[in-house]
Protein backbone atom coordinates (compact mmCIF):
# COMPACT_ATOMS: atom_id res chain seq x y z
CA UNK A 1 0.00 0.00 0.00
CA UNK A 2 1.40 3.43 -0.92
CA UNK A 3 1.21 5.72 2.10
CA UNK A 4 1.63 8.78 -0.08
CA UNK A 5 -1.89 8.36 -1.44
CA UNK A 6 -3.47 7.05 1.73
CA UNK A 7 -3.98 9.58 4.47
CA UNK A 8 -6.48 7.47 6.32
CA UNK A 9 -4.39 4.83 8.09
CA UNK A 10 -3.23 5.32 11.65
CA UNK A 11 -1.19 3.68 14.39
CA UNK A 12 -2.12 3.80 18.05
CA UNK A 13 0.39 4.10 20.89
CA UNK A 14 -0.69 3.14 24.41
CA UNK A 15 1.65 4.52 27.06
CA UNK A 16 0.92 3.18 30.56
CA UNK A 17 2.50 5.44 33.18
CA UNK A 18 2.47 5.33 36.96
CA UNK A 19 -0.86 7.13 37.34
CA UNK A 20 -2.54 7.08 33.93
CA UNK A 21 -2.60 5.71 30.41
CA UNK A 22 -1.97 7.93 27.40
CA UNK A 23 -3.37 7.02 23.97
CA UNK A 24 -1.88 8.68 20.88
CA UNK A 25 -2.96 8.41 17.24
CA UNK A 26 -0.42 9.12 14.50
CA UNK A 27 -1.25 9.47 10.81
CA UNK A 28 1.16 7.19 8.97
CA UNK A 29 1.29 8.99 5.63
CA UNK A 30 2.41 12.27 7.19
CA UNK A 31 3.82 11.25 10.57
CA UNK A 32 1.47 13.79 12.15
CA UNK A 33 0.26 13.24 15.70
CA UNK A 34 -3.51 13.54 15.38
CA UNK A 35 -4.92 13.18 18.87
CA UNK A 36 -3.99 12.38 22.48
CA UNK A 37 -6.22 11.20 25.33
CA UNK A 38 -5.20 10.58 28.95
CA UNK A 39 -7.15 8.72 31.63
CA UNK A 40 -6.08 8.22 35.21
CA UNK A 41 -6.34 4.93 37.10
CA UNK A 42 -9.27 4.88 39.50
CA UNK A 43 -7.27 3.54 42.45
CA UNK A 44 -4.00 5.27 41.57
CA UNK A 45 -1.09 3.89 43.56
CA UNK A 46 -1.93 1.99 46.73
CA UNK A 47 1.10 2.79 48.89
CA UNK A 48 -0.53 3.52 52.22
CA UNK A 49 -4.08 2.19 52.14
CA UNK A 50 -5.13 -1.09 50.53
CA UNK A 51 -8.19 -1.49 48.33
CA UNK A 52 -10.22 -2.76 51.33
CA UNK A 53 -9.27 0.23 53.48
CA UNK A 54 -6.62 -1.49 55.56
CA UNK A 55 -3.20 0.08 56.05
CA UNK A 56 -0.30 -1.25 53.99
CA UNK A 57 3.19 -1.91 55.33
CA UNK A 58 6.02 0.51 54.54
CA UNK A 59 7.47 0.61 51.01
CA UNK A 60 4.47 -1.04 49.35
CA UNK A 61 3.29 0.24 45.96
CA UNK A 62 0.37 -1.74 44.52
CA UNK A 63 -2.15 -1.23 41.75
CA UNK A 64 -5.43 -2.76 40.66
CA UNK A 65 -5.04 -4.28 37.15
CA UNK A 66 -8.69 -3.60 36.36
CA UNK A 67 -7.79 0.09 36.39
CA UNK A 68 -5.52 -0.45 33.39
CA UNK A 69 -8.33 -1.97 31.34
CA UNK A 70 -10.92 0.62 32.34
CA UNK A 71 -8.61 3.55 31.63
CA UNK A 72 -7.40 2.04 28.36
CA UNK A 73 -10.97 1.55 27.14
CA UNK A 74 -11.85 5.17 27.88
CA UNK A 75 -8.64 6.54 26.35
CA UNK A 76 -9.05 4.57 23.11
CA UNK A 77 -12.67 5.62 22.73
CA UNK A 78 -11.85 9.27 23.40
CA UNK A 79 -8.77 9.50 21.18
CA UNK A 80 -10.67 8.04 18.21
CA UNK A 81 -13.73 10.20 18.82
CA UNK A 82 -11.70 13.41 19.06
CA UNK A 83 -9.78 12.61 15.87
CA UNK A 84 -12.86 11.38 13.96
CA UNK A 85 -10.94 8.15 13.28
CA UNK A 86 -12.75 4.83 12.89
CA UNK A 87 -11.23 1.78 14.62
CA UNK A 88 -11.01 0.13 11.18
CA UNK A 89 -8.55 2.85 10.11
CA UNK A 90 -6.05 1.79 12.79
CA UNK A 91 -3.64 -0.80 11.40
CA UNK A 92 -1.19 -1.20 14.29
CA UNK A 93 -0.98 -0.82 18.07
CA UNK A 94 2.09 -0.55 20.28
CA UNK A 95 2.17 -0.74 24.08
CA UNK A 96 4.71 0.47 26.62
CA UNK A 97 4.57 0.20 30.38
CA UNK A 98 6.47 1.10 33.52
CA UNK A 99 8.80 -1.67 34.64
CA UNK A 100 9.30 -3.72 36.65
CA UNK A 101 5.50 -3.69 37.19
CA UNK A 102 4.28 -7.25 37.65
CA UNK A 103 1.24 -9.29 38.57
CA UNK A 104 0.40 -12.95 39.22
CA UNK A 105 -2.21 -14.47 36.89
CA UNK A 106 -4.09 -17.73 36.45
CA UNK A 107 -3.86 -19.97 33.37
CA UNK A 108 -6.62 -18.05 31.61
CA UNK A 109 -4.85 -14.75 32.22
CA UNK A 110 -7.11 -13.59 35.04
CA UNK A 111 -5.29 -11.64 37.78
CA UNK A 112 -5.33 -13.61 41.02
CA UNK A 113 -6.60 -10.53 42.85
CA UNK A 114 -9.88 -10.94 40.94
CA UNK A 115 -10.47 -14.30 42.62
CA UNK A 116 -12.67 -14.14 45.70
CA UNK A 117 -10.16 -15.99 47.88
CA UNK A 118 -7.36 -13.53 47.08
CA UNK A 119 -9.24 -10.21 46.91
CA UNK A 120 -7.88 -9.20 50.33
CA UNK A 121 -4.32 -10.42 49.71
CA UNK A 122 -1.95 -7.58 48.75
CA UNK A 123 0.44 -10.05 47.12
CA UNK A 124 -2.23 -10.99 44.57
CA UNK A 125 -2.26 -7.45 43.15
CA UNK A 126 0.10 -5.61 40.83
CA UNK A 127 3.46 -4.78 42.35
CA UNK A 128 4.28 -1.40 40.80
CA UNK A 129 7.83 -0.60 39.67
CA UNK A 130 8.44 1.44 42.84
CA UNK A 131 7.35 -1.31 45.23
CA UNK A 132 10.43 -1.46 47.50
CA UNK A 133 9.12 -3.83 50.15
CA UNK A 134 11.22 -6.70 48.76
CA UNK A 135 14.50 -5.08 49.83
CA UNK A 136 15.27 -7.91 52.27
CA UNK A 137 14.96 -10.41 49.42
CA UNK A 138 17.11 -8.21 47.16
CA UNK A 139 19.82 -8.04 49.83
CA UNK A 140 19.94 -11.83 50.06
CA UNK A 141 20.07 -12.18 46.27
CA UNK A 142 22.96 -9.72 46.02
CA UNK A 143 24.87 -11.29 48.89
CA UNK A 144 24.61 -14.77 47.37
CA UNK A 145 25.43 -13.52 43.87
CA UNK A 146 28.59 -11.80 45.10
CA UNK A 147 29.70 -14.83 47.09
CA UNK A 148 29.30 -16.97 43.96
CA UNK A 149 30.84 -14.34 41.65
CA UNK A 150 27.76 -14.56 39.44
CA UNK A 151 28.52 -13.17 36.00
CA UNK A 152 25.07 -11.59 35.60
CA UNK A 153 25.95 -8.90 38.15
CA UNK A 154 28.31 -7.33 35.61
CA UNK A 155 25.34 -6.54 33.38
CA UNK A 156 23.53 -4.57 36.08
CA UNK A 157 26.19 -2.48 37.75
CA UNK A 158 26.76 -5.11 40.43
CA UNK A 159 23.34 -4.84 42.06
CA UNK A 160 19.92 -6.46 41.67
CA UNK A 161 17.31 -3.88 42.63
CA UNK A 162 14.41 -4.51 44.98
CA UNK A 163 12.24 -3.16 42.15
CA UNK A 164 13.03 -6.12 39.90
CA UNK A 165 11.32 -9.42 39.20
CA UNK A 166 13.28 -11.86 41.37
CA UNK A 167 12.99 -10.02 44.71
CA UNK A 168 9.29 -9.39 44.07
CA UNK A 169 8.44 -13.00 43.28
CA UNK A 170 10.51 -14.13 46.29
CA UNK A 171 8.48 -11.86 48.53
CA UNK A 172 5.28 -13.44 47.26
CA UNK A 173 6.63 -16.95 47.81
CA UNK A 174 7.84 -16.22 51.33
CA UNK A 175 4.99 -14.05 52.59
CA UNK A 176 2.02 -15.46 50.62
CA UNK A 177 2.94 -18.98 49.44
CA UNK A 178 -0.71 -19.72 48.64
CA UNK A 179 -0.59 -16.96 45.99
CA UNK A 180 2.67 -18.27 44.56
CA UNK A 181 1.31 -21.81 44.34
CA UNK A 182 -1.76 -20.68 42.38
CA UNK A 183 0.24 -18.41 40.09
CA UNK A 184 0.36 -19.74 36.52
CA UNK A 185 2.52 -16.84 35.30
CA UNK A 186 4.21 -13.88 36.93
CA UNK A 187 4.01 -11.29 34.15
CA UNK A 188 4.96 -7.74 33.36
CA UNK A 189 1.84 -5.59 33.19
CA UNK A 190 2.74 -4.60 29.64
CA UNK A 191 2.79 -8.25 28.57
CA UNK A 192 -0.55 -8.77 30.30
CA UNK A 193 -2.04 -5.94 28.23
CA UNK A 194 -0.76 -7.65 25.07
CA UNK A 195 -2.50 -10.83 26.20
CA UNK A 196 -5.74 -8.91 26.74
CA UNK A 197 -5.53 -7.61 23.17
CA UNK A 198 -4.27 -10.69 21.30
CA UNK A 199 -4.88 -13.71 23.53
CA UNK A 200 -1.15 -14.53 23.30
CA UNK A 201 1.53 -14.51 25.98
CA UNK A 202 4.56 -12.62 24.68
CA UNK A 203 7.07 -11.70 27.39
CA UNK A 204 9.02 -8.74 26.03
CA UNK A 205 12.81 -8.89 25.80
CA UNK A 206 13.19 -5.36 27.13
CA UNK A 207 11.69 -5.96 30.59
CA UNK A 208 12.91 -9.57 30.72
CA UNK A 209 16.48 -8.45 30.07
CA UNK A 210 16.69 -5.31 32.17
CA UNK A 211 14.49 -6.41 35.07
CA UNK A 212 14.48 -10.22 35.19
CA UNK A 213 18.06 -11.26 34.43
CA UNK A 214 17.22 -12.78 31.05
CA UNK A 215 20.03 -13.32 28.54
CA UNK A 216 19.13 -14.67 25.11
CA UNK A 217 21.81 -17.34 25.00
CA UNK A 218 21.48 -18.41 28.66
CA UNK A 219 17.87 -17.76 29.65
CA UNK A 220 17.10 -16.59 33.18
CA UNK A 221 19.21 -17.09 36.30
CA UNK A 222 20.78 -20.55 36.55
CA UNK A 223 18.79 -23.32 38.20
CA UNK A 224 21.54 -23.83 40.77
CA UNK A 225 21.48 -20.16 41.77
CA UNK A 226 17.68 -20.12 42.08
CA UNK A 227 17.73 -23.35 44.11
CA UNK A 228 20.30 -21.92 46.51
CA UNK A 229 18.21 -18.79 47.07
CA UNK A 230 15.08 -20.80 47.84
CA UNK A 231 14.40 -24.39 46.66
CA UNK A 232 10.69 -23.61 46.38
CA UNK A 233 11.56 -21.29 43.48
CA UNK A 234 12.73 -24.18 41.30
CA UNK A 235 9.61 -23.93 39.12
CA UNK A 236 10.07 -20.19 38.56
CA UNK A 237 11.14 -20.48 34.87
CA UNK A 238 7.79 -22.13 34.12
CA UNK A 239 6.05 -19.10 35.66
CA UNK A 240 7.91 -16.65 33.41
CA UNK A 241 7.41 -18.02 29.90
CA UNK A 242 9.28 -17.56 26.59
CA UNK A 243 10.72 -14.21 25.51
CA UNK A 244 10.12 -12.30 22.26
CA UNK A 245 11.93 -9.23 20.88
CA UNK A 246 10.31 -5.98 22.00
CA UNK A 247 8.47 -4.29 19.14
CA UNK A 248 8.15 -7.46 17.07
CA UNK A 249 4.78 -8.80 15.91
CA UNK A 250 2.76 -10.17 18.85
CA UNK A 251 -0.58 -10.99 17.21
CA UNK A 252 -3.82 -9.33 16.19
CA UNK A 253 -6.81 -7.90 18.02
CA UNK A 254 -9.21 -10.71 18.91
CA UNK A 255 -13.00 -10.41 18.48
CA UNK A 256 -13.38 -10.21 22.25
CA UNK A 257 -10.77 -7.44 22.58
CA UNK A 258 -12.33 -5.53 19.69
CA UNK A 259 -15.64 -5.46 21.50
CA UNK A 260 -14.18 -4.63 24.92
CA UNK A 261 -11.85 -1.83 23.83
CA UNK A 262 -13.67 -0.13 20.91
CA UNK A 263 -11.23 -1.55 18.36
CA UNK A 264 -11.51 -3.52 15.12
CA UNK A 265 -10.64 -7.19 14.74
CA UNK A 266 -7.35 -8.02 13.07
CA UNK A 267 -5.35 -4.90 14.01
CA UNK A 268 -1.68 -5.85 14.36
CA UNK A 269 -0.16 -5.54 17.83
CA UNK A 270 3.55 -5.26 18.72
CA UNK A 271 5.29 -6.97 21.63
CA UNK A 272 5.40 -4.55 24.58
CA UNK A 273 8.38 -2.60 25.86
CA UNK A 274 9.49 -0.44 28.80
CA UNK A 275 8.17 3.10 28.52
CA UNK A 276 11.51 4.94 28.35
CA UNK A 277 13.03 2.63 25.77
CA UNK A 278 10.46 3.15 23.03
CA UNK A 279 11.39 6.84 22.96
CA UNK A 280 14.74 5.99 21.33
CA UNK A 281 13.49 5.56 17.72
CA UNK A 282 10.88 8.27 18.27
CA UNK A 283 13.80 10.66 18.76
CA UNK A 284 15.47 9.51 15.55
CA UNK A 285 17.99 7.09 17.08
CA UNK A 286 18.08 3.73 15.30
CA UNK A 287 21.78 2.85 15.48
CA UNK A 288 25.01 3.35 17.46
CA UNK A 289 26.71 6.65 18.24
CA UNK A 290 23.93 8.68 19.84
CA UNK A 291 22.79 8.72 23.46
CA UNK A 292 19.21 9.54 24.39
CA UNK A 293 18.66 11.38 27.66
CA UNK A 294 15.09 11.15 28.93
CA UNK A 295 15.08 14.03 31.37
CA UNK A 296 12.54 14.45 34.13
CA UNK A 297 12.62 13.97 37.88
CA UNK A 298 15.43 11.53 37.06
CA UNK A 299 17.32 10.88 33.83
CA UNK A 300 17.57 7.67 31.84
CA UNK A 301 20.48 7.35 29.37
CA UNK A 302 19.98 4.90 26.49
CA UNK A 303 22.31 3.74 23.70
CA UNK A 304 22.56 1.12 20.95
CA UNK A 305 25.51 -1.03 19.93
CA UNK A 306 26.15 -3.93 17.57
CA UNK A 307 28.28 -5.69 20.19
CA UNK A 308 27.95 -6.53 23.86
CA UNK A 309 30.42 -4.78 26.13
CA UNK A 310 30.01 -5.01 29.89
CA UNK A 311 30.34 -1.38 30.89
CA UNK A 312 30.99 -0.95 34.64
CA UNK A 313 28.32 0.81 36.65
CA UNK A 314 25.56 0.90 34.04
CA UNK A 315 22.02 -0.28 34.71
CA UNK A 316 21.96 -3.01 32.07
CA UNK A 317 22.88 -4.26 28.61
CA UNK A 318 20.29 -6.39 26.78
CA UNK A 319 20.14 -7.90 23.30
CA UNK A 320 16.98 -6.67 21.55
CA UNK A 321 16.35 -4.56 24.66
CA UNK A 322 15.50 -1.41 22.69
CA UNK A 323 15.56 -2.24 18.98
CA UNK A 324 15.71 -5.76 17.57
CA UNK A 325 19.20 -6.62 16.31
CA UNK A 326 21.07 -4.30 18.68
CA UNK A 327 22.33 -4.44 22.22
CA UNK A 328 20.58 -1.78 24.25
CA UNK A 329 22.47 -0.02 27.04
CA UNK A 330 20.81 1.74 29.94
CA UNK A 331 22.36 4.05 32.51
CA UNK A 332 20.76 6.66 34.71
CA UNK A 333 20.79 9.35 37.37
CA UNK A 334 18.40 8.93 40.27
CA UNK A 335 17.84 12.64 40.88
CA UNK A 336 17.76 15.41 38.26
CA UNK A 337 14.57 17.47 38.14
CA UNK A 338 13.98 16.57 41.77
CA UNK A 339 17.14 18.54 42.62
CA UNK A 340 15.76 21.68 41.05
CA UNK A 341 12.34 21.22 42.65
CA UNK A 342 14.03 20.84 46.04
CA UNK A 343 15.61 24.28 45.60
CA UNK A 344 12.30 25.91 44.67
CA UNK A 345 10.42 24.21 47.51
CA UNK A 346 12.92 24.55 50.35
CA UNK A 347 15.72 27.01 49.51
CA UNK A 348 14.14 29.80 47.46
CA UNK A 349 13.07 32.84 49.54
CA UNK A 350 9.46 34.09 49.47
CA UNK A 351 10.32 37.24 47.52
CA UNK A 352 11.46 35.13 44.56
CA UNK A 353 8.13 33.33 44.53
CA UNK A 354 6.31 36.65 44.75
CA UNK A 355 8.33 37.95 41.81
CA UNK A 356 7.37 34.90 39.75
CA UNK A 357 3.69 35.42 40.53
CA UNK A 358 3.86 39.14 39.74
CA UNK A 359 5.55 38.46 36.39
CA UNK A 360 3.27 35.56 35.53
CA UNK A 361 6.18 33.18 35.09
CA UNK A 362 7.54 30.11 36.84
CA UNK A 363 9.90 30.13 39.79
CA UNK A 364 12.28 28.05 37.69
CA UNK A 365 12.44 30.86 35.12
CA UNK A 366 13.18 33.41 37.83
CA UNK A 367 15.99 31.29 39.28
CA UNK A 368 17.42 30.64 35.82
CA UNK A 369 17.51 34.34 34.99
CA UNK A 370 19.18 35.21 38.27
CA UNK A 371 21.79 32.47 38.01
CA UNK A 372 22.79 33.58 34.51
CA UNK A 373 23.51 37.09 35.82
CA UNK A 374 26.28 35.59 37.93
CA UNK A 375 29.57 35.32 35.97
CA UNK A 376 30.79 31.79 35.24
CA UNK A 377 33.92 31.07 37.28
CA UNK A 378 36.02 28.08 38.21
CA UNK A 379 35.73 29.26 41.84
CA UNK A 380 32.05 28.61 42.43
CA UNK A 381 29.92 26.03 44.20
CA UNK A 382 30.48 22.38 43.38
CA UNK A 383 27.77 19.83 44.16
CA UNK A 384 27.49 16.06 44.05
CA UNK A 385 24.24 15.03 42.33
CA UNK A 386 23.42 12.28 44.80
CA UNK A 387 20.35 13.63 46.59
CA UNK A 388 18.54 10.35 45.86
CA UNK A 389 21.56 8.05 45.78
CA UNK A 390 23.61 7.09 42.72
CA UNK A 391 22.59 4.83 39.85
CA UNK A 392 25.37 5.17 37.30
CA UNK A 393 28.21 4.71 37.65
CA UNK A 394 28.75 4.11 41.39
CA UNK A 395 25.49 2.16 41.86
CA UNK A 396 25.00 3.02 45.53
CA UNK A 397 21.58 4.16 46.71
CA UNK A 398 22.91 5.00 50.18
CA UNK A 399 25.21 7.80 49.00
CA UNK A 400 23.95 11.32 49.62
CA UNK A 401 24.37 14.77 48.09
CA UNK A 402 26.97 17.38 48.91
CA UNK A 403 27.48 21.09 48.20
CA UNK A 404 30.94 22.60 48.67
CA UNK A 405 31.83 26.30 48.77
CA UNK A 406 28.88 27.79 50.62
CA UNK A 407 29.38 31.28 52.09
CA UNK A 408 27.16 33.98 53.54
CA UNK A 409 27.02 35.45 50.05
CA UNK A 410 25.49 32.27 48.59
CA UNK A 411 21.99 32.70 47.21
CA UNK A 412 19.31 30.29 46.04
CA UNK A 413 20.25 30.83 42.39
CA UNK A 414 23.83 29.76 43.15
CA UNK A 415 22.64 26.48 44.61
CA UNK A 416 20.21 26.05 41.73
CA UNK A 417 23.04 26.51 39.23
CA UNK A 418 25.38 24.20 41.10
CA UNK A 419 22.82 21.42 41.06
CA UNK A 420 22.13 21.86 37.35
CA UNK A 421 25.87 21.68 36.71
CA UNK A 422 26.28 18.67 38.97
CA UNK A 423 23.68 16.69 37.04
CA UNK A 424 25.50 17.60 33.82
CA UNK A 425 28.80 16.53 35.39
CA UNK A 426 27.14 13.22 36.31
CA UNK A 427 26.03 12.76 32.71
CA UNK A 428 29.58 13.54 31.50
CA UNK A 429 30.91 10.86 33.86
CA UNK A 430 28.48 8.35 32.34
CA UNK A 431 29.47 9.36 28.80
CA UNK A 432 33.18 9.03 29.57
CA UNK A 433 32.59 5.59 31.10
CA UNK A 434 30.95 4.41 27.88
CA UNK A 435 33.69 5.92 25.73
CA UNK A 436 36.48 4.44 27.87
CA UNK A 437 34.98 1.00 27.21
CA UNK A 438 34.96 1.55 23.45
CA UNK A 439 31.37 2.71 22.92
CA UNK A 440 31.47 6.14 21.24
CA UNK A 441 28.98 8.87 22.14
CA UNK A 442 29.06 11.27 19.20
CA UNK A 443 25.89 13.24 19.86
CA UNK A 444 23.29 13.64 22.59
CA UNK A 445 19.53 13.74 22.07
CA UNK A 446 17.28 14.87 24.89
CA UNK A 447 13.57 14.49 25.48
CA UNK A 448 11.20 15.16 28.35
CA UNK A 449 9.87 18.25 30.07
CA UNK A 450 13.24 19.67 31.09
CA UNK A 451 14.69 19.39 27.60
CA UNK A 452 11.70 21.19 26.09
CA UNK A 453 11.28 23.93 28.67
CA UNK A 454 14.76 25.04 29.70
CA UNK A 455 17.08 26.01 26.84
CA UNK A 456 19.61 27.53 29.24
CA UNK A 457 19.96 24.23 31.06
CA UNK A 458 20.49 22.38 27.79
CA UNK A 459 23.24 24.85 26.86
CA UNK A 460 24.97 24.17 30.18
CA UNK A 461 24.80 20.44 29.44
CA UNK A 462 26.39 21.04 26.02
CA UNK A 463 29.15 23.16 27.55
CA UNK A 464 29.92 20.57 30.23
CA UNK A 465 29.74 17.41 28.10
CA UNK A 466 31.39 18.96 25.06
CA UNK A 467 28.73 17.35 22.88
CA UNK A 468 26.18 18.92 20.57
CA UNK A 469 22.72 18.28 21.97
CA UNK A 470 19.55 17.84 19.94
CA UNK A 471 15.98 17.68 21.26
CA UNK A 472 13.42 15.13 20.11
CA UNK A 473 10.74 16.78 18.00
CA UNK A 474 7.78 15.18 19.77
CA UNK A 475 6.65 16.10 23.27
CA UNK A 476 4.95 12.68 23.33
CA UNK A 477 8.06 10.66 22.45
CA UNK A 478 7.13 7.59 24.51
CA UNK A 479 3.57 7.17 23.19
CA UNK A 480 4.81 8.03 19.70
CA UNK A 481 7.50 5.34 19.92
CA UNK A 482 4.88 2.75 20.81
CA UNK A 483 2.72 3.83 17.88
CA UNK A 484 5.75 3.45 15.59
CA UNK A 485 6.31 -0.12 16.76
CA UNK A 486 2.63 -0.79 16.15
CA UNK A 487 3.02 0.46 12.56
CA UNK A 488 6.03 -1.84 12.07
CA UNK A 489 4.04 -4.79 13.44
CA UNK A 490 1.38 -4.07 10.79
CA UNK A 491 3.98 -4.18 8.01
CA UNK A 492 4.41 -2.29 4.78
CA UNK A 493 1.73 -4.22 2.88
CA UNK A 494 -0.96 -2.84 5.19
CA UNK A 495 0.30 0.74 5.05
CA UNK A 496 2.75 0.46 7.94
CA UNK A 497 6.53 0.19 7.84
CA UNK A 498 9.02 -2.53 7.02
CA UNK A 499 11.36 -1.59 9.88
CA UNK A 500 11.63 0.71 12.87
CA UNK A 501 14.37 2.55 10.95
CA UNK A 502 11.88 3.43 8.22
CA UNK A 503 9.26 4.42 10.80
CA UNK A 504 11.76 6.65 12.54
CA UNK A 505 12.60 8.41 9.27
CA UNK A 506 8.94 9.19 8.56
CA UNK A 507 7.57 9.77 12.06
CA UNK A 508 10.43 10.22 14.52
CA UNK A 509 13.25 12.69 14.58
CA UNK A 510 14.71 15.79 16.20
CA UNK A 511 13.98 19.50 16.16
CA UNK A 512 15.90 21.92 13.99
CA UNK A 513 17.45 23.73 16.95
CA UNK A 514 20.49 22.24 18.66
CA UNK A 515 22.86 23.31 21.44
CA UNK A 516 26.55 23.39 20.52
CA UNK A 517 29.28 23.74 23.16
CA UNK A 518 30.60 27.25 23.76
CA UNK A 519 34.40 26.98 23.79
CA UNK A 520 35.05 29.61 26.46
CA UNK A 521 32.43 28.16 28.81
CA UNK A 522 33.67 24.64 28.07
CA UNK A 523 37.18 25.52 29.27
CA UNK A 524 35.85 26.81 32.60
CA UNK A 525 33.66 23.76 33.03
CA UNK A 526 36.59 21.43 32.28
CA UNK A 527 38.30 22.93 35.34
CA UNK A 528 35.15 22.61 37.47
CA UNK A 529 34.65 19.03 36.30
CA UNK A 530 38.06 18.05 37.65
CA UNK A 531 36.95 19.36 41.05
CA UNK A 532 33.70 17.41 40.71
CA UNK A 533 35.70 14.24 40.00
CA UNK A 534 37.87 14.89 43.06
CA UNK A 535 34.77 15.02 45.27
CA UNK A 536 33.17 12.13 43.35
CA UNK A 537 36.10 9.80 43.99
CA UNK A 538 36.80 10.94 47.54
CA UNK A 539 33.25 10.68 48.87
CA UNK A 540 31.97 7.99 46.49
CA UNK A 541 34.93 5.59 46.35
CA UNK A 542 37.98 6.02 48.58
CA UNK A 543 36.26 7.46 51.67
CA UNK A 544 32.64 6.52 51.10
CA UNK A 545 32.36 4.51 54.32
CA UNK A 546 33.45 7.53 56.39
CA UNK A 547 31.02 9.69 54.43
CA UNK A 548 28.17 7.28 55.11
CA UNK A 549 28.98 7.22 58.83
CA UNK A 550 28.68 11.00 58.89
CA UNK A 551 25.15 10.78 57.50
Amino acid sequence: MDRSINNHTYALGLDFGTLSVRALLVQLATGKEISVAIHEYAHGVMDQTFINGQSLPNDYALQNPQDYLDSMRKAIKEVCHNAHVLPSQIIGIGVDFTACTMLPVSENGEPLCHEERFKDSPHAYVKLWKHHAAQAQADRINMLARSRNEAFLQRYGGVISSEWMLPKVMQILEEAPEVYDQMYLFVEAGDWIIFQLTGRWRRNSCAAGYKAGYVEKDGYYTADFIHQINPDLNDLPLKLGPVYPSGSFAGVITPDAAQRFYLAEGISVAVASIDAHVAVPACGITGPGSMLMIMGTSTCHLMLSKEEILVPGISGVVKDGIIEGYYGYEAGQACVGDHFQWVTDHITPPEYHQEAIARGTSIHSVLTEKMLKRPLSDHQLIALDWFNGVRSTLVDSSLTGLIVGLTLATRAEDIYRALIESTAFGTRKIIETFETQGIPVNTLVATGGIAEKNAQLMQIYANITGKEIFVGKSSQAVALGSAMFGAVAAGKNRGGFSSIQEASTVIGGIRDQSFAPDQAAQEVYDSLYQKYLLLHDYFGITHKDKFKRLT
